[in-house]
């Protein structure tokens, strides 16, 4: 067959080979990339499945991940972060000066797997290939080019990137040098660098020769790690000054440690400080990116049969790829690129340059170059986060969403097709579609996939035949499906491959159905969280919600599908092309906000609450609930019992009372007898007319001694525990597990706190001897104990550290009762033989004050008069002038900014604190002063979950962590590691804020060990 006709632009004559740019000194506004060749080599090749070149089987799944890394940098970036000079640094095989100083280093690494080896050289012509330098130097490792290179670069005025992840390069962050890992589009600067080794950049090389490092064989000090050499480098300054002073130290192990090992430790500091002084063979001027020659470019990517990558050379570039012949050197391993081919352009080229940015409405436009809100693109400068945010945002609204060209996959080879883009995409979004609302239960109906916007399809695996009506649950699977075992399998090593992005929204719930059929959904990324991270209190987070805001998409509503009430389907109960339909759509347009909503977290300094707050939770938190928590089915049936008996005889006595037959769960009913019958003054009506038997209005006559509103009370509450837990708790236990499994929402609160969802375990009254029998009946399993750690008055604690009130810090230095403490201060009373009466009104102006109590609600609480309890909080504020201060500047930040923030830069948005009705205005003043303490309180403990699993690893402890309860966290452990599991646990939770914030308080840990929920608390 003949070959097709060569496109206009690419008939020219003889390729000519002119001469490379001419080299260029760095200076002021220029960048220059370092990319770590040698560390990105292994992670692109442990990243990508076995990928094999068709025509001899030969592995090359490194050189394409390698490939579209140096595609990215060169085309994608933005147009503000491009490099000006770039250069893929590699090491050497040569012994370095480091083995002459240590003879071990490195020693006992393992060699490189056989089928990554014969991939070492084609890395090195892919690189020559883009026509880029491939550096490597005798007697060094490409880490210390990397620091040379860097520290000349700066020195010029230029900045620098270093294209790794490498911890070992952190060192070489500065105001001048960030680090961009592209696998996870992340950027690693001073914050990040604190974030993994609790010191600065320029500590960083002292903490690891204390750490020392197993891979490379650097001995550090035996028994140290990272987070104590962290904190001895903060407490000492430097190495020297530690080992110097080590016998100061009052941990005898420590100190032991520190003098057998000094010298060691030093030898450690040498292999891992970098040398920033190399005489470079190639100076930093020849590294000035040019535009490589398309054709060669095109012929290596032939040779390797990379066919996408192919495609996007050549359509950017205007040249038919059918005009090219694949490099004949390459295609047998051998190397035709003894010399670097020329960057210049081949003579009558007409396509674009590499580098330059596409023409308006070309396809491929680099991804940083849009995302956020409209209106801050004309108030920022081009180029900025924000402007790019915006463009971002712009762009996503301009492209309309075409329903049309979604995609049904239905065929096996369909749907490996679809594989093999995703993974040559290195990103995609996903959404799989579940036949009920618990994913614990739930059959996977289908899974829909999304590459780019209107590219997206639907895998339907356990649709019913009919697709609606009666009968259904009897219908066999419609026809034209992949089997749900065949697809799961062809999806698996995509979903758990850590080098390809999946995008999800609310992604946990996909990643706990998944588990349940063996799969770990690895590297994620979540849009809703992105939202929360961002916007938190001031706009809805859910996905029509959010289509309809950012790009004015309207999404097919779930009961346009799968109706509602008595009729509503399931959704395998729904026709395959309508739910083919509905789910592309969603992903398609869970793509589109990841574009919208990532390049804002950037640009409005929330990369780091994502990432360190919200993303690593995700997969915590679906662990916990598919662990779940057993219960005691007896003890249910017993409280079941006994909470009819005692709600009989309220109601028995109720009727006694109203002298009439009352049915006591009808508002109306009891609102006629309180305020009518019986004419109890203090009565409000609804808008029906009714008359309000809110809790509240009932509280308040409660506390005025009318007897009647305290019964009803009492029988709501025991009706409620009846049929909220002790009734409705056994069913929720899962037919295989055997268990109860709950389900917690990140998303769902302004401050950060999770919620508990079917069942919601965090709501079990502990105030009330009937709501702690519930917690009787969640028990340990045989052979082990429940573990409960609470963290002790940390809003408290909170608020002395923030409002900076001297005598409740020392206070708390001092381990006195805070709430003695307090009386004391208030009233003069001594805290020895203090009566319990004034100590209970010491605490509730404690916690009254966090929650902006008023002295109406303080006077309801202690059963006093409302000018008492006003003299009370005005004698507080006096006392602990502080705390009134840290009020008032909360509450005018948040009216003048419309938010507020915690000690971890998470925003809680309170928009109606300025609204016109006083009732409304007043309630968000308090929710906004609370915000500060509960967020941070929340953000505490969240860190502490995301750390949890990997201390207990590293002990080899077999603790399980099963529930989440605000302050507090449940684990399960075996009896015979109870004792060496509760220092753990106390020490990741009492350390939570280190390194991001340094408090001047400690926090507390409380954690005990017992059969069941309530002993252990």
């Amino acid at each position: 067959m003949p070959k097709s006709a060569p496109k206009a632009a690419a008939k020219s004559a003889p390729v000519k080979t002119p001469a490379k740019a001419p080299a260029k000194q760095p200076g002021k506004g220029d960048h220059v990339f370092l990319v770590d060749g040698s560390g990105y080599i292994f992670r692109a090749y442990h990243a990508l499945p076995p990928l094999n070149r068709r025509s001899d089987g030969l592995q090359v799944n490194a050189v394409l991940g390698f490939c579209n890394m140096l595609w990215k940098l060169l085309r994608e970036m933005p147009e503000d972060n491009r490099p000006t000079h770039l250069a893929v640094v590699f090491d050497k095989s040569e012994i370095t000066f480091r083995n002459k100083l240590y003879p071990d280093y490195k020693a006992h690494r393992t060699a490189a797997p056989d089928d990554l080896i014969p991939q070492f050289a084609l890395i090195r012509e892919a690189v020559r290939a883009f026509d880029l330098p491939c550096l490597e130097q005798v007697g060094y490792e490409a880490d210390d080019l990397i620091a040379t290179y860097v520290r000349i670069a700066c020195e010029r005025g230029a900045t620098a990137t270093i294209v790794s992840s490498d911890k070992d390069l952190m060192q070489l962050v500065t105001d001048c040098v960030t680090m961009y890992d592209t696998m996870k589009d992340r950027r690693i600067g001073i914050p990040e660098v604190v974030e993994k080794f609790g010191v600065p950049p320029e500590k960083v090389v002292e903490v690891q020769a204390l750490a020392g490092d197993s891979t490379d064989n650097v001995p550090g000090v035996p028994g140290i790690g990272v987070k104590t050499a962290a904190q001895l480098i903060i407490e000492y300054g430097d190495l020297e000054q530690l080992l110097f002073r080590a016998g100061e130290i009052k941990q005898p192990k420590r100190r032991e440690a520190l003098i057998e090992n000094a010298e060691k430790a030093r030898i450690s500091r040498q292999l891992v400080l970098l040398d920033d002084k190399v005489d470079l063979e190639v100076p930093l001027d020849d590294l000035v990116v040019h535009e490589p020659d398309a054709r060669k470019l095109i012929a290596f990517l032939k040779a390797m049969e990379f066919s996408t990558l192919t495609r996007r050379v050549a359509e950017y570039s205007q040249i038919d790829p059918a005009d090219i012949e694949p490099d004949a050197g390459n295609k047998s391993g051998a190397s035709v690129f003894a010399v670097p081919p020329s960057g210049k352009k081949p003579e009558g080229y007409e396509g674009a340059t590499l580098f330059d940015s596409p023409p308006a409405g070309k396809a491929g436009a680099a991804p940083g170059k849009t995302g956020g809100d409209k209106q801050d693109k004309a108030a920022s400068p081009k180029g900025t986060p924000i402007s790019l945010a915006a463009a971002r945002a712009e762009a996503v609204r301009k492209l309309q969403v075409d329903r049309s060209k979604y995609q049904i996959i239905r065929k096996f080879d369909e749907l490996n097709a679809w594989v093999a883009r995703a993974y040559d995409a290195g990103t995609f979004a996903i959404d799989v579609k579940a036949s009920s609302d618990d994913p614990m239960r739930a059959d996977i109906c289908g899974i829909a996939l999304a590459l780019a916007p209107n590219d997206a399809c639907y895998v339907p695996l356990t649709h019913k035949q009919s697709g609606g009506g009666a009968g259904l649950f009897d219908a066999g699977l419609a026809p034209d499906q992949i089997t749900a075992a065949e697809a799961l399998a062809a999806l698996q090593p995509l979903l758990e491959s850590p080098g390809i992005l999946k995008i999800g929204f609310d992604i946990k719930f996909n990643a706990v159905m998944l588990a349940q059929h063996g799969i770990t959904l690895c590297n994620i990324d979540d849009a809703q969280l992105m939202s929360y991270a961002l916007d938190a209190g001031r706009n809805s987070h859910a996905l029509g919600s959010l289509a309809e805001r950012w790009f004015g998409h309207a999404v097919t509503s779930e009961s346009e599908l799968i109706g509602n009430g008595k009729n509503k389907l399931t959704f395998d109960q729904v026709a395959i092309d309508k739910a083919a339909v509905y789910s592309a759509e969603s992903a398609d347009v869970i793509l589109r906000l990841h574009r919208v909503l990532r390049p804002r977290l950037t640009a409005e300094h929330m990369t780091t609450v994502y990432e360190t707050l919200e993303r690593p939770l995700v997969n915590v938190l679906a662990r916990m609930e598919r662990r779940g928590i057993s219960i005691d089915r007896q003890v249910l049936s017993r409280l079941s019992g006994d909470f009819a008996q005692t709600a009989a005889r309220v109601e028995a006595e109720l009727q006694e009372i109203a002298g009439e037959p009352i049915n006591v769960g009808s508002p109306k009913q009891i609102g006629d007898i309180i305020f009518g019958k019986m004419g109890i003054p203090g009565g409000t009506r609804t808008k029906t007319g009714a008359w309000s038997t809110s809790a509240q209005i009932l509280d308040e006559l409660a506390e005025q001694g009318h007897e009647f509103p305290k019964k009803i009370l009492e029988w709501r509450q025991v009706s409620k525990l009846k049929s909220t837990y002790t009734d409705a708790l056994p069913a929720y236990v899962h037919p295989q597990t055997h268990r109860v499994h709950t389900t917690y929402a990140l998303a769902a609160t302004t401050t950060g706190r999770l919620s508990s969802n079917e069942p919601n375990l965090q709501n079990i009254p502990v105030r009330t001897e009937d709501g702690r029998k519930i917690r009787r009946a969640f028990i340990a399993t045989p052979g082990h104990k429940l573990v409960s750690a609470d963290y002790s008055q940390i809003e408290l604690r909170l608020l002395a550290e923030i409002a900076d009130i001297p005598v409740l810090k020392q206070a708390f230095r001092d381990g006195l009762d805070i709430h003695a403490m307090t009386a004391s201060e208030m009233f003069g009373v001594p805290i020895k033989d203090m009566p319990g009466e004034v100590r209970r009104r010491a605490k509730a102006i404690n916690f009254g004050i966090i929650y902006g109590i008023s002295a109406f609600g303080l006077a309801n609480q202690l059963g006093i008069a409302r000018e008492e309890a006003s003299a009370y909080i005005k004698k507080y504020f006096e006392r602990f002038p502080g705390i009134r201060a840290y009020m008032d500047e909360t509450r005018d930040f948040c009216r003048t900014n419309g938010y507020v923030t915690t000690l971890f830069g998470r925003k809680m948005y309170y928009p109606d604190i300025k609204a016109s009705n006083a009732s409304v205005r007043a309630f968000n003043e308090r929710a906004a002063i609370n915000a500060r303490l509960q967020g941070t309180a929340a953000d505490i403990i969240r860190r502490a979950m995301i750390r949890m699993e990997d201390a207990l690893a590293e002990k080899k402890l077999s603790a399980q962590m099963l529930l989440q309860v605000h302050d507090e966290l449940i684990f399960e452990v075996p009896d015979d590691e109870v004792a060496a599991t509760l220092p753990v646990v106390q020490h990741v939770m009492q350390d939570a804020p280190f390194p991001a914030v340094v408090l001047s308080l400690p926090l507390q840990v409380d954690a005990r060990a017992a059969n069941n929920w309530d002993e252990a608390h």
